[in-house]
Parts: C-alpha cells; sequence; structure tokens
C-alpha cells in the first residue's frame, strides 16, 4: 500500500525515512500486518538510493517495528500493539473554534438500537415488512442498464424520471397540481429544510415554528442565524392569531401535527395562508407520515390553497419506504426551483442516480401505492390495540390525544408532571422499553407532560408485551 513520506533536502535520509515511517506505526495509521511498500518502489517515489530505504528498514527491523518475508514483503510487527497507543499524539489539539450554536447542540444519535426489544419510538417504520426483493430487483435494472447515465453525474434538481414520478405522486395523493420542472429531489425532508433556509433565510430573519414541534426543523433554521418564535398549538392546529408579523417564514405541519398528532382545521388552513399573502411570508408545509391515515378523508393541502406560490410543500420516503433511502423532494414554484436546485448543487451535487430511477419505477409501476396499502393495515391494527390499552390499562394516566394519520399516537398525562413522566421512561429503558416523551419537543418550558407511542418499529407480536412492561412502570409513581 502507499504510505506518505517525505524527504527535505540531501542531509539524513536515512534519518527522514525511518522516522516517518515509526511515527505512522506508532499513531495507528499503519496496524499490525500492513504491508510496507517495497524498498524499490518506495525509494523510485522518493527519488532517493534504495540503499537508503533498506537502511531505514533494517533500523525499524532491529526495534521490532517491522518484520520481513523472504518472497512475501515487509510488514508492520504483530508486538507493535503493545509498543504504540493506537492515537496520534496531539490529534485532537486544534485552535479552531466552531460557531457557538455547534457547541451547544448535544450529540445526536439517531440510529436504532437494535437491542431495544419493544421499541415505542417515533419515525421509525417497520423495515422488516419493506419488499427488499423487488426493491433489489429495480435496482439491479438499473445497475445493469446500458446507458452511460449509471457512472455520470446527474442533474441537482433530481433525475427527470423521478422529478415527474413525484409531481403525478403528490397529484394523485395530495391534490397537488404542478409538473416535474416544480420539483427538486433532496437527500430527505431534512435537507430539503435546509435547502430552503439556505436559499430565503438571513441571519436575523423571524422563523415561527410549531409549539411543540418538530426539533430537527428548528435547530436548521437557527443553524442559519434565524430568530425562532414557537406559536403554540391546539386542537385545530398551528395558532395562526398568534403568529408575529416580523416572521419571515413558518414551519408548518398541518395533516398530522408533529409531535401531538392533530390536523389542522381547514379554517385554520385558509387563515395561515392569507396571513402569508398579507405579511410576504413563507410557508413550508411538511406532511411529516400523513400518507398514514386510518380515519375521515384527507383535509386539503396548504399548497392547493396557496394562489400566490408562497407554500413550499415537503415530504420524503423515509416513513414510507426506508429511512436508509434518503430520498425527499420540494414542491415549489418553477420560478423558485431553478434556485433550490442550484442550493442543492452547491450543498451535494445531486442525489445518487440509480436510486432515484429505481425509485422513479417503485412508484410508477404502483409499488409504492401497494406497499402503502398494506403498511396502513398493518399499522391501523397496531394502533387500535395502543388506542385500547390507552383507554383501559392507562386511562389513570394518560388520555390519548384525538389524530387521524401518523405512526405514532400522543398521549398527555392527566395529573403527571413532567419530571415524573422522566421517571417513567427511566423505568421503562430498565425494562428494555423504549419510548419517547412529549416535554423533548417542546423549545421553551414544556406546558404539557405526556409520552408518544410510535408503532412503526415494534412488531405486533411484542407490542402487547411492551404495554404491559411501560403499564408496570406507571405503578407507583
Amino acid at each position: 500500500m502507499d504510505v506518505y513520506v517525505s524527504v527535505a533536502g540531501t542531509g539524513d535520509i536515512v534519518g527522514q525515512i525511518y522516522r516517518q515511517l515509526r511515527a505512522t506505526i506508532l499513531d495507528g495509521r499503519l496496524t499490525p500486518g500492513q504491508a510496507l511498500p517495497p524498498t524499490r518502489e518506495l525509494a523510485v517515489g522518493l527519488n532517493v538510493s534504495r540503499n537508503s530505504v533498506l537502511a531505514a528498514y533494517s533500523r525499524l527491523s532491529e526495534e521490532g517495528f517491522i518484520v520481513s518475508r523472504v518472497g512475501a514483503g515487509t510488514f508492520v510487527s504483530s508486538e507493535v500493539g503493545l509498543i504504540g497507543s493506537g492515537r496520534r499524539r496531539g490529534a485532537d489539539h486544534t485552535v479552531l473554534c466552531p460557531k457557538a450554536f455547534w457547541g451547544r447542540l448535544p450529540d445526536l444519535a439517531f440510529t436504532q438500537d437494535t437491542a431495544v426489544r419493544y421499541d415505542f419510538r417515533t419515525d421509525l417504520p417497520d423495515t422488516a415488512l419493506f419488499p427488499f426483493p423487488t426493491w433489489r430487483r429495480l435496482m439491479m435494472q438499473e445497475l445493469r442498464a446500458s446507458n452511460r447515465r449509471i457512472g455520470q453525474y446527474g442533474d441537482p434538481a433530481g433525475h427527470a424520471a423521478l422529478r415527474a414520478a413525484i409531481s403525478r405522486h403528490v397529484g394523485v395523493t395530495r391534490g397537488i397540481h404542478s409538473a416535474s420542472d416544480n420539483v427538486t429531489v433532496t437527500a430527505g425532508g431534512q435537507q430539503a429544510l435546509d435547502l430552503i433556509a439556505r436559499v430565503f433565510l438571513k441571519p436575523g430573519d423571524c422563523v415561527a415554528v410549531e409549539e411543540p414541534g418538530y426539533p430537527p426543523a428548528r435547530l436548521t433554521f437557527e443553524s442559519y442565524g434565524a430568530t425562532i418564535t414557537t406559536v403554540k398549538v391546539d386542537a385545530e392546529g398551528l395558532d395562526v392569531s398568534a403568529l408575529p408579523s416580523r416572521a419571515k417564514l413558518v414551519f408548518v405541519t398541518p395533516s398530522h401535527q408533529y409531535p401531538t398528532g392533530v390536523s389542522m382545521s381547514l379554517a385554520r388552513r385558509h387563515a395561515l395562508v392569507s396571513w402569508a399573502e398579507r405579511n410576504d411570508a413563507i410557508i413550508i408545509e411538511d406532511e411529516c407520515d400523513s400518507e398514514y391515515r386510518y380515519e375521515e378523508r384527507p383535509v386539503a393541502a396548504l399548497q392547493s390553497l396557496d394562489r400566490s406560490g408562497r407554500v413550499l410543500y415537503v415530504g420524503s420516503f423515509s416513513k414510507v419506504m426506508l429511512p436508509s433511502i434518503r430520498l425527499g423532494y420540494i414542491v415549489a414554484p418553477s420560478l423558485l426551483s431553478g434556485s433550490i436546485g442550484r442550493a442543492k448543487f452547491v450543498a451535494d451535487g445531486h442525489c445518487p442516480v440509480t436510486t432515484q430511477t429505481a425509485l422513479a419505477s417503485f412508484i410508477d409501476s404502483g409499488l409504492l401505492a401497494a406497499h402503502v396499502r398494506r403498511m396502513r393495515q398493518e399499522y391501523r391494527q397496531r394502533r387500535e390495540v395502543i388506542l385500547c390499552a390507552l383507554r383501559q390499562d392507562f386511562a389513570s394516566w394518560l388520555t390519548p390525544v384525538p389524530s387521524v394519520a401518523g405512526i405514532h399516537v400522543t398521549a398527555r398525562c392527566i395529573s403527571l408532571d413532567v419530571d415524573t413522566v422522566h421517571l417513567v421512561r427511566k423505568r421503562a429503558t430498565a425494562a428494555a422499553v423504549a419510548i419517547s416523551c412529549l416535554s423533548d419537543f417542546y423549545h421553551d418550558q414544556p406546558a404539557k407532560s405526556g409520552l408518544l407511542f410510535g408503532f412503526g418499529s415494534i412488531p405486533a407480536n411484542t407490542l402487547r408485551e411492551g404495554l404491559s412492561r411501560l403499564r408496570e412502570c406507571f405503578m407507583g409513581v
């Protein structure tokens, strides 16, 4: 393998090579058993005599750092682990300082802990029921394609077939009138928010978010220097009357408010669009997990009520397919899509072309719709089990918030305060039950305490046992 060695000047050539290779081994950059470059090859690369390299290797061998095997080559000694620390000395030292915002954030770990037996956390779909053989076939079809697009850079705004498929998809499922040039493909819903913030926000701009609300959205806007104003959510969704007139952007989850689950009433939707027109503001409509709707007919999307092009519609395939697929989209007026596409290019160039084309086939062939129907039926059954348990086994402590969609149920506490609910969660963790507290979704002081019962990641055969264990955690608090 190639090893970085630099020789300066003509003095002490052997010593320079020896010290750099020794440091590379002690730092752990070369590990026990790894091969060093052949002496002739290294000598040619450094433009020095082979004897100088041989002398340096000899010193390293005498000190036990390397071993030579006839006919095989030279390797780092297996005993070097007893000598080196495996960590580069001084590697963590720096005089650089990130913006204060990044220093204030806690370490964020979103990877799913597979050791959790009873997992009620939110935002986690049941990946075990995803049609992997079908998806694998679609991916292989693209990888075997004879055209050259597989190995080339793609359009920052997204592959044409996927943009057209998404336009048709949101038109059928949400009544949104759009064309392919209104769609920008993103690396998930979170990047969609990042691109919008990148294009429209200046430091100091006021952004209104729901309270309680989706923390990653708020963090995205804060990272661009925005001033965050929280607006309470009630039984009809965001309280439009409480919006500050100075807000340049409003982030809402109207179909299935995250995390409470309430749907924004049609009157509030009209009021929000009218407010944005009066105050020259932007609305981000995030559909979250509203594809899974169990009761009532869908309420019109905000974007379908918009007549001045102020609503930017955001969606993703994380919950209807797989979180790891990392594909989402923005539906915006074509006059804005150009700037958003350029921001996408600046951010990361484009999303993987093969995955995009496979997804376009998945949508257009009806496979996505079939998968959503299947999962909706499965989730409906799990949801009913949770609602039944809340009304019977947890009635002394919790009351469910009315909702008609999504893959979690929110339940507010009747009398327990935030600290007590945290104690319940701590007990639950010890009992192999993972669950989210409602207080975690407040930016300001939590006004309500409660729990979020996600049912996407807990198998149906362990659901009741998980609820039973959780109920035991409430006993005696």
